[in-house]
């Protein structure tokens, strides 16, 4: 008598390449989001070093969630790397990896005594940056099969 039930083995199997093929989406809608909300908020940010009525709080949070993406991008791919035991094309990595030192860059600069009058337009053109560098990643590197 045969079980209709498939063994574990194959299940767990199929649950990994379902887990990858869900980890490639949201990699995808993060790669969407990282782009679309730097963008945002760069502009915002260099719209409100000309004019001082749009500076508000929130515009610190949206940057921050904007800027904290990067991470959440870079842990998801770095999942799908190991799960899939794929080799990356290194203009991908260089890319991605790139905009978590972008931010920290941004941060560092933050009390810059030099940068206090101009603190918008650092954030406007360095998040501008991070929306570019998402976007050479996801354009200019694909990811080589092994």
């Amino acid at each position: 008598m045969t079980s209709s039930k498939p063994s574990s083995a194959v299940v767990r199997a199929t649950d990994d390449v379902d887990d990858v093929g869900d980890l490639n989406d949201l990699h995808r809608w993060l790669a969407w989001f990282l782009i679309g909300s730097n963008a945002m908020v760069g502009l915002w940010a260099l719209a409100a070093q000309y004019v001082p009525s749009i500076r508000h709080r929130v515009l610190w949070w949206a940057t921050g969630v904007a800027q904290a993406s990067t991470i959440a991008i870079a842990t998801v791919g770095a999942l799908i790397v190991n799960r899939r035991g794929i080799e990356l094309d290194s203009f991908h990595a260089l890319y991605g990896f790139s905009t978590i030192f972008a931010v920290a860059i941004l941060y560092s600069y933050r009390n810059s005594p030099f940068i206090s009058d101009k603190l918008h337009l650092l954030y406007g053109f360095g998040s501008l940056f991070i929306m570019g560098l998402g976007l050479r990643a996801m354009f200019l590197g694909a990811v080589a099969a092994t």
